[in-house]
C-alpha cells in the first residue's frame, strides 16, 4: 500500500496553476481526442487517494476506470512487477514463453465460474480481448454473425466500435464499421415499458425473437454481452434476462461471452458478475482490474473452443507482457489476502443506504430516478423532477461540483445522466463516507 495520507487535502483550486502548466503543455503535444474527465495532473496515488502535482489530495470514486481495484500502488503488484522488471521486460510469449504467463491462466482457469477444462489467451487490453473472443468464437462455430446489446460497450477498435451501442463519442465519424455485428433489446428495468418486473422476460423473448428472424440462430458465432453493462449506465439486466440469454445460445450452438472487463475481478462482490445468477460462460473477457494497472487483458474459456483457432492465429508483440502478468499475479494476490470480494459488498452497503437516505431527505429527491449497481460498481441515473427525462445537465454538474471539492467521481450512461462510482475496493470506510457527504452537498448545492 502507498504511504500517501490517506486523507482528503484541497490546498489550491482544483485543476492548481501546476496541473495548469501541465495542461497547457498537453494541449499543445496531446491530440485533441484524447479527453480527461479532470485536468488535475497525478504525482501519485494509492488506496484510496489520488495526490495531484500541486499537493491536493483527491478522494478517488474512479479507480481509472474500475482498474486499480487492489489500489494505485499495490504492495504485491509493485514487489511482483518489479522483480520481473529487473529481470526481463520482455521477449514476446510467441518467441520465447515464460511461466508468468502460464501461471495467469492457470489462475484465470481456477477463478472464472465452472468446473470444465479452461484455457486462456492473454492481450493487451479489453478490445483487443473482445476482439480475439469473436475471432476464437468464428473459427469454433464457422459462422460469421455476432449479436450484441442496446446500451452495450465493448471498445474502441473497429470491430468493438461495432459492437459498442453509444455513438457519441466513440462512433462518430469513424465509420465504415466491420460488418456482420447485430444489435437486440437489453432488459434494462427502469426504462422497459411495462416495469422492471416484466423486463427480465419480455426483453429476452424480444432479443430472441429478433434474433430467430433477422439474423438466424444457425447463422450467429457469438452473443457477447456485459453482465453489468458498464459505458451504458451501470445496468443490471433484470433477471432472468441472462439465463434466458446463455440457454438460448447453448440451445443453437452459439458462443456464449460474458464481457467482464469493467465488472470482473471482485468489483461486483464476486471474482465475476456472471457468478449473480450461476451463468457459465463459454468464454469470458477480462482487463481493468486484472493487474492492478498494468496493460494486460485475457480471453479465458472452454477448451475446446480456445483450441479452435489454428497455431499462430492469435497473438500479439506485447501480449501477456511478462511485468504485466507479475502485476496479475500480485493483484490476485492482494483480491484474496484482503477478501476483495467481502470489501466490494460492504462499499455497496455503504453507498446504498447513504444514496437511498440523499434522495429521501431531497425537496427533489426524485430526481435521482433510480439508484443500482452490485459491490463497488454503484450508480444513480439522474433524471427531470416528476419525469423520466435524462438531465445530463445535472449528472454533468454534479461531477463538477464534487471535483471542485476533491472527490474525483465519473459520468457515463447512453443519455449522459448516469454518475457511476467506482471507488478502489481497498478504499477506507472514513474516505467512502467523506466522499458520500461530498455527493450529498452537491446535491444540496444543485
Amino acid at each position: 500500500m502507498s504511504d500517501i495520507p490517506q486523507e482528503r487535502r484541497v490546498v489550491t483550486a482544483i485543476p492548481g496553476p501546476k496541473s495548469a502548466e501541465l495542461q497547457a503543455r498537453r494541449v499543445a503535444a496531446v491530440a485533441a481526442g484524447v479527453g480527461s474527465t479532470l485536468p488535475v495532473f497525478t504525482a501519485r496515488a494509492g488506496g484510496g487517494i489520488i495526490e495531484d502535482v500541486d499537493g491536493n489530495r483527491l478522494i478517488d470514486f474512479g479507480s481509472g476506470i474500475a482498474v486499480t481495484s487492489v489500489g494505485a500502488s499495490a504492495e504485491a503488484v509493485v514487489r511482483r512487477a518489479s522483480a520481473q522488471l529487473a529481470d526481463f521486460t520482455h521477449t514476446c510469449f510467441m518467441v520465447t514463453p515464460y511461466e508468468g504467463y502460464v501461471e495467469v491462466c492457470e489462475q484465470l482457469a481456477e477463478l472464472t465460474p465452472g468446473d470444465h477444462a479452461k484455457k486462456s489467451a492473454l492481450f493487451n487490453s479489453g478490445a483487443e480481448a473482445v476482439e480475439n473472443a469473436v475471432k476464437i468464437a468464428r473459427a469454433y462455430t464457422k459462422r460469421t454473425a455476432v449479436v450484441v446489446f442496446d446500451h452495450g460497450y465493448h471498445g474502441r477498435t473497429n470491430l468493438t466500435m461495432a459492437l459498442t451501442a453509444k455513438n457519441m463519442p466513440y462512433k462518430q465519424g469513424f465509420g465504415p464499421f466491420a460488418p456482420e455485428v447485430y444489435r437486440v433489446p437489453v432488459a434494462y428495468g427502469y426504462r422497459w415499458p411495462t416495469g422492471a418486473e416484466n423486463a427480465g422476460a419480455e426483453a429476452s423473448a424480444q432479443a430472441i425473437d429478433e434474433i430467430t428472424k433477422q439474423i438466424g440462430a444457425d447463422n450467429v458465432a457469438a452473443i457477447i454481452i456485459e453482465p453489468v453493462l458498464g459505458e451504458g449506465g451501470f445496468i443490471e439486466p433484470a433477471k432472468g434476462f441472462l439465463p434466458a440469454i446463455a440457454q438460448f445460445a447453448k440451445d443453437n450452438g452459439i458462443v456464449f461471452v460474458a464481457d467482464e472487463i469493467q465488472s470482473g475481478f471482485c468489483r461486483t462482490g464476486q471474482w465475476f458478475a456472471c457468478e449473480d445468477e450461476g451463468i457459465v460462460p463459454d468464454l469470458i473477457t477480462t482487463a481493468k482490474g486484472i493487474a492492478g494497472g498494468l496493460p494486460l487483458s485475457a480471453v479465458t474459456g472452454r477448451a475446446e473452443i480456445m483450441d479452435a483457432a489454428h497455431a499462430g492465429g492469435l497473438g500479439g508483440t506485447y501480449g501477456g507482457n511478462p511485468v504485466a502478468c507479475a502485476g496479475a499475479l500480485g493483484a490476485i494476490e492482494t483480491m484474496r489476502e484482503l477478501d476483495l470480494n467481502g470489501k466490494a459488498k460492504r462499499i455497496e452497503e455503504v453507498m446504498k443506504v447513504r444514496l437511498a437516505e440523499m434522495r429521501s431527505k431531497l425537496p427533489n429527491g426524485d430526481i435521482i430516478g433510480d439508484i443500482r449497481g452490485r459491490g463497488a460498481m454503484i450508480a444513480i441515473e439522474l433524471v427531470k423532477s416528476g419525469t423520466k427525462e435524462p438531465d445530463a445537465a445535472a449528472a454533468g454538474a454534479l461531477a463538477k461540483s464534487c471535483h471542485a471539492e476533491g472527490l474525483l467521481v465519473l459520468t457515463c450512461g447512453t443519455y449522459g445522466n448516469v454518475l457511476r462510482f467506482l471507488p478502489p475496493l481497498v478504499i477506507g470506510e472514513d474516505l467512502l463516507n467523506e466522499g458520500l457527504d461530498i455527493i450529498e452537498q452537491a446535491f444540496a448545492r444543485l
